[in-house]
C-alpha cells in the first residue's frame, strides 16, 4: 500500500481524509494500515473513519464501534435508512440490482459527511480486483475501456477520493482479515444477489487463473502500460499526437 501511496502521491502534508468504513474486509484493512502508516509517514495528515449504518435488517454495529472505539482517531457512525429505498426503487424491476442505486446514496451522504468534518479525500478500499473486474465488466457490457483509477476529484471539484489498496490483491487482503480477526459486517443487499455481472465476471477471472496463474498481476500491469497510439479512439489519439513527444518510452 506505501509504494501506491508514494507512486500516485495520494496523501500529502496537511490531508485531512475521511476513512469509509463499510464494515467489510478491505475498509478495516485501509484504516487499520492508514492508521499505522500515519504514527511514521514523513508528512503530517489526520484520519477520520466514518461508518453509514444503512438500516439493513438485522444490522449490528456494536462490534464495529467497539472496534473503532480501540482506535487512537476520531470517527462517525451515521444512521440513514437507505436500504428501504434502494428496495423501493428496485421493485418491479425484472432482474433488480442494488449496487448501483446504494452506491450512489451512499456517495451522497459520504461527500456530505467530509464536507461538514472538513475533510479534503475521502479514501476508499477498492483493491486490485475491484478494479480488474471493473475493467472487464466495461469492456463486455458497456463497450469501454475503463478500470478504477488510484484517485479522481469528484465532478464537483470539492474532494479528492483516493483508493490506497488499488493495487493490493483481494486474497492477500482476505488473508490478512482472517488473521488479525476483524468484526466483519455481513451485507444484506449486495451478499444477497449471486447472479449478478460482477460475480460472473469473478468466475471468468477464476477459470482464466486457472491456466494463467498470474493473469490478474499481468491485468494490473497492463493498466499501468497503455499505449494510446494502438487504440482506436479518436480523442485518444489527437491529445497522444499533443504529448507524445514527452513520453517518447510509449511510441
Amino acid at each position: 500500500m506505501l509504494a501506491t501511496v508514494g507512486a500516485y502521491g495520494l496523501i500529502e502534508d496537511g490531508d485531512r481524509i475521511l476513512v469509509a468504513v463499510s464494515g467489510g474486509k478491505d475498509s478495516y484493512t485501509l484504516l487499520d494500515l492508514l492508521a499505522a502508516a500515519r504514527r511514521k509517514a514523513p508528512v503530517r495528515f489526520e484520519l477520520v473513519a466514518w461508518h453509514l449504518d444503512q438500516g439493513q435488517p438485522g444490522y449490528d454495529g456494536a462490534p464495529l464501534r467497539a472496534w473503532l472505539e480501540g482506535l487512537d482517531l476520531p470517527h462517525e457512525v451515521v444512521r440513514e435508512d437507505t436500504y428501504s429505498a434502494v428496495i423501493a426503487q428496485a421493485e418491479g424491476e425484472a432482474r433488480p440490482t442494488y449496487c448501483r442505486v446504494c452506491s450512489r446514496l451512499r456517495r451522497g451522504i459520504l461527500y456530505t459527511a467530509a464536507e461538514r468534518v472538513a475533510c479534503n479525500k475521502i479514501a476508499l478500499g477498492h483493491h486490485r480486483d475491484d478494479s480488474l473486474e471493473t475493467l472487464l465488466l466495461n469492456l463486455f457490457y458497456s463497450g469501454r475501456l475503463q478500470a478504477m483509477p488510484a484517485d479522481y476529484v469528484t465532478n464537483d471539484g470539492r474532494f479528492r477520493v483516493i483508493r490506497p489498496l488499488i493495487e493490493c490483491s483481494e486474497s492477500d487482503i482476505a488473508r490478512h482479515a482472517t488473521e488479525v480477526g476483524y468484526p466483519i459486517l455481513p451485507c444484506n443487499l449486495c451478499g444477497s444477489q449471486a447472479d449478478l455481472k460482477r460475480v460472473e465476471i469473478k468466475k471468468l477471472l477464476a477459470t482464466l487463473e486457472r491456466t494463467i496463474p498470474d493473469v490478474r498481476s499481468v491485468m494490473l500491469a497492463a493498466l499501468k502500460n497503455v499505449r494510446p497510439s494502438h487504440l482506436l479512439d479518436v480523442e485518444v489519439a489527437q491529445a497522444w499526437a499533443e504529448a507524445a513527444d514527452r513520453f517518447p518510452a510509449r511510441r
